[in-house]
């Protein structure tokens, strides 16, 4: 799989498509999913594994080894044309992570300092918020683009 992705310029996902597969083993999913994931996030900066069209048994191997590792992934369904028609987190994030995604889910592209500015009432500055966001962008779950001196976030999809 390495070799086949190409780099991008622009942010773009990368469907992981399991339409056939119907079984699963943890260290296939491991090494084939998670394991792409974290090379993509680290050496491809802007490719964005996804996980698609999982069968509802591989769906819950997943889900019960990201929740083990306390990780977080994207899942999706796609079309005959490969557009997303749904969305949805496999695993779960800790409470801090969770209202930090919905928050950048709710206003689409933020910045740390914006989100500091908005939520004052949190008392939570700009590095703490930056740091969710980036930790967010590191599992590929927030799209981080360069805007001169700041970074800003948006959600690498839609949710269902």
């Amino acid at each position: 799989m390495i070799a086949a992705t190409p780099s991008s310029e622009a942010p773009t996902p990368a469907f992981l498509d399991f339409t056939q597969i119907e079984v699963a083993t943890a260290s296939f999913l491991r090494e084939a999913v998670i394991g792409f994931r974290d090379y993509a996030r680290q050496s491809l900066r802007n490719v964005y594994p996804v996980a698609a069209n999982l069968q509802p048994v591989v769906s819950e191997e997943l889900d019960f080894f990201v929740r083990a590792r306390g990780d977080v992934l994207w899942s999706c369904e796609l079309d005959a044309d490969d557009i997303v028609t749904s969305a949805r987190l496999i695993g779960e994030l800790d409470p801090a992570q969770r209202s930090t995604f919905d928050m950048a889910r709710e206003l689409g592209t933020i910045t740390a300092p914006e989100l500091a500015a908005r939520f004052t009432d949190q008392r939570i500055g700009p590095t703490a918020w930056n740091n969710r966001l980036s930790a967010l962008a590191s599992k590929g779950l927030l799209v981080e683009r360069k805007q001169g001196k700041s970074k800003s976030f948006s959600p690498l999809l839609e949710i269902a």
